[in-house]
């Protein structure tokens, strides 16, 4: 089983603008409304990749019920808490013209109560089991404790289930004290962790290992455009950036963690699994919108991937 949680989804709304200007009026030439939050989107990568997974979290307000229709029209099978307050709106900005994409984030109106939270751990773990995948990604509604993650990594851990943990700032630093099976931060994200600015690639390297010296198993460093590091055991592997004609940038890393889920719940080679996630990656940024990226595509970019051990 792959089970995602999102505790602050958003309706993701694209807009794309041609030579969008700050401080100006600006016109829409396209626009989109997709079910988003990165374990939405890393469920909806799972399914477009024939995986299926259960996405759980907290939903509320019409938002709410727009999330659960457009999963349910994807035949993502979701198992969400629905609570106080309205789900939030995220919008994506897009012009082509210029090669931008500028996102302005809602910090989200969900309404989540000690019980709301007690009841939310319960739908999660009672019916995982040993080597079971939990997928816990994003920010959190304002009121809900920033050592969360940490808390159910460490139950997690208790029944051998798998975490693998895709957050920033304090929700990063406070996740990885109870030793995830996986991490994925970004370069930034991992700079801010170690507070220490990473030029060159010995450096990423180092602060890969690093990250296995927390008895973490297997990382993640997403590199942007310029590709992504990959650290299991001894093995360190750089994988190249591939180009293509950016649509997106929203989803690229849930898709990497989504593949990857795939891949190691099938115990596919390491070297596998880092192509899978670096294709999928790369298909989702030439996706419209926050849409998953398409089978065909991930498999088309999967052989164009260059590993390099460092």
């Amino acid at each position: 089983m792959i089970k995602t949680v999102t505790l602050n989804p958003a309706v993701d709304k694209t807009v794309e603008i041609n030579d969008f200007e700050v401080g100006k009026v600006n016109r829409i030439s396209f626009m989109r409304l997709d079910a988003g939050g990165k374990g939405i989107n890393v469920s909806k990568t799972i399914k477009a990749l024939d995986g299926s997974s259960i996405a759980t979290g907290f939903l509320a307000g019409r938002n709410g019920d727009y999330i659960k229709d457009y999963l349910n029209r994807m035949q993502v099978s979701s198992d969400f808490l629905f609570v106080k307050g309205e789900t939030r709106t995220n919008l994506k900005v897009v012009d082509r013209r210029n090669q931008t994409n500028t996102d302005i984030n809602e910090p989200g109106l969900i309404e989540v109560m000690e019980e709301d939270l007690s009841r939310l751990e319960h739908k999660i773990f009672s019916d995982m089991r040993k080597d079971d995948i939990l997928i816990l990604s994003g920010s959190i509604p304002s009121n809900v404790p920033v050592d969360i993650y940490r808390d159910w990594t460490e139950r997690a851990n208790k029944s051998g289930i798998r975490v693998l943990l895709d957050a920033d700032g304090e929700l990063l630093r406070e996740g990885i004290k109870a030793s995830p099976y996986m991490v994925k931060p970004n370069i930034e994200e991992l700079e801010s962790l170690l507070k220490s600015k990473l030029t060159g690639m010995d450096e990423i390297v180092r602060a890969g290992r690093s990250l296995l010296d927390m008895g973490i198993e297997m990382a993640i460093i997403s590199l942007g455009a310029d590709g992504a590091v990959f650290f299991h055991g001894e093995h360190a592997i750089y994988a190249e950036g591939l180009k293509v004609v950016v649509k997106s940038t929203v989803g690229a890393g849930d898709a990497m963690v989504a593949a990857f889920a795939i891949a190691i719940s099938r115990d596919e080679p390491f070297e596998k699994a880092v192509a899978f996630s670096v294709a999928a990656g790369t298909a989702n940024v030439a996706s419209e919108g926050t849409l998953p990226p398409a089978w065909k595509d991930v498999l088309h970019y999967e052989a164009q991937v260059n590993l390099k051990y460092l």
